[in-house]
């Protein structure tokens, strides 16, 4: 049948006829605008897959630069933002400490943690030698910080040579009622009557001796070669270059005047930590325990430190920890100092920790200085002051001791006391102050409050531009 004659009945029977281009043919049209689809939705896919790589990895990116920048002891916000949001949203400053030690904990395990990352510092010229140890710089964090040795570990990270953690006493005791600590931000100043509250000798060691377990199982030695140095490391802070401090005192309850109790106290607290610890350090300065300051008469101190040392002395580890004891800085007076330091040499004990909070609110405000209301009655609270306003007492007390300390090793021929300042230090200058005075290394406690986790590199950086 021809096309005509088909295309004809087609027509007779209602039927649209076949046009010529598309009867017994392939539909090239149809054909190619397929084609033309399927490119397009692959290029459409093949960009949508190039936006997803290209905005993921800005993302990426943007995560890795923001996890530097927040984890960097340098950076804008640990300074000026921080400190700050911490005072605002925790009006109770023991809230706020026991908020910023959870979270430093926290982020540590998930290596979130703040950390010093100006390799700069890592300079000989900072670096110094505390008991025969060298040490890669003189800048410590005092006690009262990491009361129960929760976060060793994070502290050192923040550039410290030296943290002290503590105090600790034998069995745990609640310390005074709440409120008892009070910040004075228009002198950057603080008061506590915390009263030495503390987990107990027992809860303690048990979290040291833990992180020491963790330490020698990431090295696959035993816990005996950490303790004896085998690792390469100071046994108690775990780290080269470094010291790990622990304080030690009495209970509330333990009579001051029974001599042998008190002694028994300190000694139970050295026999449970000094394991690991590289220095003890005897606290008989604390303001909010009462009596305990009673004990830094020459006679009772004498016969407490010399208990202690034959304690440490005793440690099962090839090198015992050294002893220091800590004074109050409201012990000024000659007679009073010459007493501590005759019980120093008398006892063998390694060095002294100048000073402690005090007492006095005497030239606490500078000229010009206005508080508001709520801090002048924060001053006025019973307890011990700490802030900048300690300075000035601090470089003249470190002067002192060093000259009495050092005569007394003259005429008995014995080995340089150490002198580890605390009290007012805020910057590069002032810590490079009371090191040229006769201390071997300056702490500080109360400006990392105000001035955040980047203070202690921030001293280092000032020591190393003015040396």
């Amino acid at each position: 049948m021809s096309v005509s004659t088909l295309r004809s009945q087609l027509g007779m029977r209602g039927l649209r006829p076949i046009p010529k281009a598309r009867l017994g043919q392939s539909q090239p049209r149809f054909s190619q605008h397929r084609h033309a689809s399927t490119t397009t939705n692959a290029a459409g896919a093949q960009g949508g897959r190039a936006k997803v790589i290209l905005y993921g990895s800005a993302l990426a990116a943007s995560l890795y630069v923001a996890y530097f920048y927040v984890t960097d002891t340098r950076a804008f916000v640990h300074r000026w933002i921080v400190p700050r949001l911490l005072r605002v949203a925790f009006p109770d400053a023991e809230d706020a400490h026991r908020s910023g030690t959870a979270m430093m904990k926290t982020l540590y395990k998930l290596n979130l943690h703040i950390r010093e990352r100006d390799a700069s510092l890592n300079d000989p010229a900072l670096s110094t030698t505390v008991f025969d140890v060298p040490i890669s710089n003189p800048i410590g964090i005092s006690a009262g910080l990491d009361k129960g040795a929760e976060i060793p570990d994070p502290l050192f990270a923040l550039g410290a040579g030296v943290v002290e953690v503590g105090g600790i006493t034998p069995l745990a005791q609640g310390g005074n009622p709440r409120p008892r600590v009070w910040r004075v931000p228009g002198i950057d100043g603080m008061v506590n009557r915390c009263g030495l509250n503390s987990e107990g000798a027992d809860a303690v060691a048990m979290r040291l001796r833990d992180r020491l377990r963790r330490f020698a199982r990431s090295l696959d030695v035993s816990e005996a070669a950490v303790l004896n140095g085998e690792a390469g490391v100071p046994p108690g802070s775990l780290q080269a270059g470094r010291l790990l401090a622990v304080q030690v005192a009495k209970n509330k309850e333990t009579n001051e005047r029974d001599e042998k109790a008190v002694a028994d106290d300190y000694v139970y607290c050295v026999r449970r930590l000094a394991p690991y610890a590289d220095v003890l350090v005897v606290n008989v300065s604390s303001p909010n325990t009462p009596g305990l300051r009673d004990l830094q008469a020459t006679g009772p101190l004498t016969r407490l430190l010399g208990a202690v040392v034959e304690e440490a002395r005793q440690t099962a580890r090839k090198t015992a920890p050294r002893v220091m004891v800590k004074v109050s800085p409201d012990e000024d007076t000659d007679e009073q100092m010459e007493g501590i330091v005759q019980a120093v040499q008398l006892s063998g004990v390694d060095g002294i920790i100048v000073g402690n909070t005090t007492k006095s609110r005497s030239g606490l405000v500078p000229s010009g200085i206005k508080l508001t209301a709520r801090e002048e009655q924060a001053l006025a609270e019973q307890g011990g002051y700490s802030g900048p306003a300690m300075f000035g007492r601090t470089l003249d007390l470190v002067g002192r001791y060093r000259k009495m300390l050092d005569e007394k090793s003259h005429s008995t021929g014995t080995a340089q006391k150490a002198i580890f300042a605390t009290g007012g230090i805020t910057n590069g200058e002032q810590a490079l102050q009371v090191l040229n005075a006769g201390a071997s290394v300056a702490m500080v406690y109360t400006q990392l409050v105000y001035g955040g986790a980047g203070t202690v590199t921030r001293i280092k950086k000032e020591m190393k531009e003015r040396m």
